[in-house]
């Protein structure tokens, strides 16, 4: 199987690697804010803060974490995205 990094420049293949990372630990963190409440997604944290299964404090804070999370993944994933297919000249 052919490395996906073997036909990039080295400086290029660094910064993606990088990028991969950052995405890979933005994810992770958003995955443990979301264990800590007891919640899937974001979606479910909320609704158990407005039912009351999950106290309004700290919960709320934590469900904004996990929301500032996703949308920096999501964020990081673009930048990824768009520095592959600058790289690959498309």
């Amino acid at each position: 199987m052919e490395s996906f990094y073997q036909n990039l420049p080295p400086e290029a293949a660094t910064e993606i690697e990088q990028i991969a990372r950052l995405m890979y630990d933005v994810r992770s963190a958003r995955d443990e804010v979301l264990a800590r409440l007891g919640a899937a997604d974001d979606a479910q944290a909320l609704q158990c803060i407005v039912s009351g299964e999950l106290p309004e404090h700290p919960g709320y804070e934590h469900y904004l974490s996990a929301r500032i999370l996703a949308d920096l993944h999501g964020q990081v994933r673009a930048d990824l995205a768009a520095r592959i297919a600058e790289v690959r000249g498309q």
